[in-house]
């Protein structure tokens, strides 16, 4: 392959953006299945590094961030040095497309996704979002927080980021898609999904089930919130984004509105952290959890990378098979 090959821009990617845990790996397996299209798994290590005015990295600091990134690694991309910033972000979408031989080419992003049209403009987006009361609730069972207010942050980010990004994309550009319609009408959607990207939809989305450990859509997983949140977690989420939540198009509950108090706040901050070092420490282990603090905060690169890569290890030992 020549290196004007190796650096043509794709020019019309599609992005699948919106919050962790807001089913965008259910969809994302949908789509890979499709027999035209492939999907690239946690895109961000290809905007992370850049800065709020869209400039890239040093590419040096790149390379030596990628040599410890998780996702980036189990991605078994190779680094063409010969690329400038932009060339080579897109040369991984390149790769993807070469090794499963598809015409279409998609990738995942929950953070940082409005940087994505300064590297490829002309790219489409699809928006997923879910009830903010699943999505905290889900970021606690994962360990990513201690409490439900603390477990909307990542909800809170990715649906202020589209706020920024959407009104700036044309309608032809941009698709919206529920997480409860996804999972309740599950064909209607992929329909509408599938007419977006500009193929017929196919079965064969659904043969996601026989290699990986996702299930076909459950309705069981629409509303959890309601069986599994306490009213006063309800009311703690509806607290802090409630406003946002009806801009959504979701309902809110009966139970009485609240008010925190900064005492109130501080504890729930309080819990959160202890909540997330207790985690850590019960999956990493403690000297690897110290480790990893100590190297970080003291600038010890080399050191840090051998505490990044058992981290690494562990959480892969650990991931569900979702490919």
């Amino acid at each position: 392959m020549t290196v004007s090959e190796s650096a043509a821009m794709i020019a019309n990617p599609i992005f699948l953006v919106g919050s962790e845990r807001s089913g965008t790996t259910l969809l994302r397996l949908m789509l890979n299945f499709h027999p035209q299209i492939t999907w690239l798994n946690e895109f961000e290590y290809a905007v992370t590094m850049m800065d709020d005015q869209n400039n890239p990295p040093a590419l040096a600091d790149y390379y030596e961030w990628l040599s410890t990134h998780r996702i980036f690694q189990m991605s078994k991309m190779t680094i063409d040095r010969t690329l400038d910033y932009p060339a080579l972000v897109n040369d991984f979408l390149r790769q993807r497309k070469e090794t499963f031989n598809k015409p279409i080419i998609g990738a995942t992003v929950h953070h940082h996704f409005d940087r994505l049209p300064a590297i490829w403009p002309e790219a489409k987006f699809i928006h997923i979002v879910r009830d903010p009361r699943d999505v905290s609730r889900s970021c606690v069972v994962k360990g990513w927080a201690g409490n439900v207010w603390n477990g909307l942050d990542r909800w809170v980010k990715a649906e202020a980021i589209w706020d920024k990004l959407g009104p700036l994309l044309p309608d032809d550009r941009k698709l919206e898609v529920r997480y409860q319609d996804l999972i309740a009408d599950n064909r209607a959607v992929m329909d509408q999904v599938c007419d977006f990207i500009g193929v017929e939809y196919s079965p064969e989305m659904m043969d996601y089930v026989h290699t990986t450990d996702y299930g076909l859509p459950d309705p069981k997983l629409v509303q959890g919130w309601q069986r599994k949140l306490s009213p006063r977690e309800i009311q703690l989420v509806e607290e802090r984004v409630g406003d946002k939540m009806v801009e959504r198009g979701f309902s809110l509950s009966d139970y009485e509105k609240i008010e925190l108090s900064p005492l109130d706040r501080l504890r729930l901050n309080a819990q959160n952290w202890f909540a997330k070092v207790s985690f850590k420490v019960k999956r990493y282990g403690l000297g690897i959890f110290i480790g990893d603090f100590v190297t970080r905060k003291l600038g010890l690169r080399q050191l840090n990378r051998s505490y990044k890569l058992k981290i690494n290890q562990i959480q892969i030992s650990q991931l569900k098979k979702s490919w």
